[in-house]
Formats: C-alpha cells, structure tokens, sequence
C-alpha cells in the first residue's frame, strides 16, 4: 500500500486523536437513555456491520475456516471484554477520569510485548512503566477529592478495560499477519457486538431503552464515526508504516475525552487528575520513543 503523505498522516491521527477522545464523554452521555450492556452491543454491531460494507468487497482474503479461532479470541479481548468493561465502567466513574486510567494500555503493550513477544526493553521503557503505575496510583488516590468518594469498582473495570485492550493487542501482533485487518476489525465487531446484543437482551431491557433524538444521534456517531471510520483510520496508518507515530499520539486521547468531559458535561477537574494524567501521558511518552542509537544498552529478556 502506498505510503500517505505528511498531511494525510497528520489528518487522519488528528482525526482519529479526536473523535476517540470524545468518544468517552459521549459513551457516557448514552448511558442515560441506554442499559450498559445493550449499549455496548449495539454500538459496536452496528460498527461491524458498516465495516462489512468494506470488507466483503475482499472476501477472498476472509478464509473463516482457517482463521475463525482468531476473529473469536480478538473479539473475546478486544470488543466483548475492552468494550463491555468500558461501558460498565463510565457509570461509575467521569469520563475522563476513567480514560486516563484506560490508556495506561501503551504502557501494558510495552511490558507484555517485552515478556510474550521477545521486543526490546529499555531504561526509557522501565522509566515509563513506573511513571505510568505511578501516574494511576495519583488518579486514583486522589479522585475522593473531586467526586466525594473513590469508585473501587470503576477504577478495577478501568484497569480491565486496559489490560484486556492491551491483551488483545499483543494477541493482533503475534497472530495478526494470519488474517487481513478490515476482516479482523469486522468480524471482531460483529462477533462481540452480536454477543453483547445477545446478552444484554437477557439480563437487560430493551424498554429501558430511551430511543430520542439525542440518543439515536450519539449512537450513529459512535458508530460510524468512533467505530466504522475510527478502525478503518487505524488501519490505514498501520498499513502505511505510520504505526509509531499513532502510538506517540495516543496520549491526546485522554486529555480531550477530559476536556470534552469538564467543558460540556460538567465533569470534575482537580489537581491530581492533571498530576497523574501527567505522569501517564509522560510514560507513554518514554514507552513510545527509541533510544539512541550511540546507546543501546538493552534488557535482556528472560530466558524460558
């Protein structure tokens, strides 16, 4: 695939650093006129079946038989787990609050990819992962102040939400080359997504289920615009070779989901959010940069 040139990559990050920060904020928002666990179906089936407008088209590259075990664990991790955990957890915690938690999943990503994927560790890595800890334990520890209490519930699905998001991503990188992406993004949608419908139609109501302007609106553009176009951005800087320079931009991510959330939902904002948002964005930061190469001492990884 062609390379994109410097605005078109610059675009789609700013694209896609937008519209998943306000993501966050909006997710909440539906969670008045919604059941969490049909929301977070329905939301993410619609997706896939947008994204299967796109992927049919490349139906040869499909080849189910052979790589349906990876569409159903990628959906497990990233769609029913990532997705169900999130939605859960935004009515426990702010938006923003609960973001900034979530996208300690870089930071996951190095250390996992470092134990199961053999990458490279480095001093910045290590630094990253402790200011990353670090940066959690100050949101955490100081969201009483801003909400009136701690949400151990909310912070727990928060970190759920990370590690399954960081799991599955690990998962796409070992065994992703097997299957073409529009098809992985896809099928994963449209399996959890059918699962969650599936489910919240048992343990939830669909008479709870306001249908008002404003949802429907929220809705469609979580749908189309978070999910179906949000994926299909993703995966044309990966393909482009542009993949470093989305992740050192993932740390925008959280900061609009705080800003969308503080400005127009009335979310709270206190020092230890901005402290350990901080210390967050800074790990990802070191996680994300390559070290020089005039010294490239490495850890070496543990021998089995």
């Amino acid at each position: 695939m062609t390379r994109s040139t410097g605005m078109q990559t610059a675009l789609m990050i700013a694209f896609l650093v937008l519209v998943w920060g306000v993501n966050w904020p909006l997710s909440k928002y539906a969670l008045a006129y919604a059941p969490p666990i049909l929301f977070s179906g329905i939301r993410t089936l619609l997706g896939g079946l947008l994204l299967l407008a796109v992927a049919i088209p490349r139906y040869r590259r499909l080849r189910f038989k052979q790589t349906w075990r990876i569409y159903a664990v990628s959906a497990v991790v990233n769609v029913v787990l990532y997705y169900g955990l999130q939605t859960i957890g935004l009515g426990y915690l702010p938006s923003g609050l609960f973001s900034a938690i979530v996208f300690l999943q870089p930071v996951l990503v190095g250390l996992f990819s470092w134990l199961w994927l053999g990458e490279s560790m480095n001093g910045l890595k290590v630094a990253g992962l402790v200011l990353g800890f670090a940066g959690v334990a100050v949101i955490c520890g100081g969201s009483g102040s801003a909400s009136g209490h701690i949400s151990a519930a909310g912070i727990l699905l928060a970190l759920g939400s990370a590690l399954s998001w960081a799991l599955g991503t690990v998962f796409v990188k070992k065994s992703g080359a097997a299957v073409d992406p529009i098809w992985l993004v896809s099928m994963q949608l449209l399996f959890g997504g059918g699962f969650m419908t599936a489910l919240g139609s048992r343990v939830e109501r669909w008479s709870d289920v306001a249908w008002s302007a404003d949802f429907i609106a929220d809705l469609l553009f979580i749908a189309i615009f978070v999910i179906a176009l949000g994926w299909l951005v993703f995966y044309r800087l990966m393909d482009s070779g542009d993949a470093s320079k989305v992740a050192s931009y993932t740390f925008l991510i959280p900061l609009v989901a705080i800003l969308t959330g503080c400005l127009f939902f009335g979310e709270p904002f206190s020092l230890s959010l901005l402290a350990g948002l901080i210390l967050v964005l800074g790990s990802i930061f070191l996680v994300n940069r390559r070290p020089s190469r005039r010294a490239p001492r490495r850890l070496a990884h543990a021998a089995k």
